[in-house]
């Protein structure tokens, strides 16, 4: 099943339990709220499912895992209402993640900007190559990392989430990324990402279905107030987008994107 969203789409796939889902967006695998909307939507319908075992989740491309907000909707956005409206997406997407009763496994072939570093960060396990380079830019725009926030200092701890959020302007390679505990494994290579993905993912397949749910809850507990925090933190960057800062900043951004 393939869903076109505004130039982008999600695509699920399923197989002997192990179901794929991909997202794309030309502008770098950008999130838009509609795309952002039915990445959770599928999120959650494949861990309800019966029949599946194990998400993978990943993105087309070679060179992007997901370079966060779309640009374009943080531009438009005139009111807290809508700015909440956008930033709750992120936050949609990170809960589903979190309540999905399957384990998920994350396939990062590239780097991982703002959002993409909360996605990464929200999957059980996340398999990168060499070239996965993170970065925090949210306050280099004028708002800051709120929404993801939760998911990037649940696995990396409040030092490295610090550093990140900090020094929006710094890339960190992908070798930082696996040092501080968002990456499980660091590949040279995509063949070699791809078949620890096949590995597991199979592996996975095989497994208890119960021991694996008890196993998620384990994993997750504590989280069990983020629907309304996630909440809470997207009405405070839905705020700081509407400032002449943050304004200005995409402006100029955009500006050089046309050069």
């Amino acid at each position: 099943m393939i869903e076109q969203i505004n130039e982008g789409y999600v695509k699920v796939e399923s197989e002997h339990g192990i179901v794929t889902i991909e997202f794309h967006h030309p502008q770098s695998n950008s999130l838009p709220g509609k795309l952002l909307d039915t990445l959770a939507k599928d999120i959650h319908a494949a861990g309800i499912h019966a029949d599946t075992k194990v998400i993978i989740l990943q993105s087309s491309g070679s060179k992007v895992f997901c370079s966060g907000a779309s640009f374009d909707e943080l531009a438009a956005i005139q009111s807290e209402a809508e700015g909440l409206k956008f930033f709750s997406g992120f936050a949609k997407v990170i809960n589903a993640m979190r309540k999905a009763p399957v384990l998920i496994i994350a396939r990062i072939q590239g780097k991982c900007v703002g959002g993409g570093v909360g996605i990464a960060a929200a999957a059980d396990y996340a398999i990168a190559c060499e070239g996965a380079d993170v970065k925090l830019s949210e306050l280099a725009v004028g708002i800051g990392p709120f929404v993801v926030g939760p998911a990037v200092e649940r696995k990396l701890g409040v030092s490295a989430f610090s550093q990140l959020a900090i020094d929006a302007n710094l890339w960190r390679p992908a070798d930082w990324a696996r040092r501080k505990g968002l990456f499980a494994e660091l590949h040279n290579d995509v063949a070699g990402m791809d078949d620890s993905i096949a590995r597991l993912s199979n592996s996975l397949s095989r497994s208890s279905h119960a021991a694996m749910r008890e196993l998620k809850k384990i994993f997750w507990q504590g989280t069990e107030h983020w629907d309304e925090l996630l909440a809470e933190r997207a009405a405070i960057s839905g705020k700081l987008i509407l400032s002449d800062f943050s304004k200005n900043f995409i402006a100029n951004f955009k500006q050089k994107q046309k050069k």
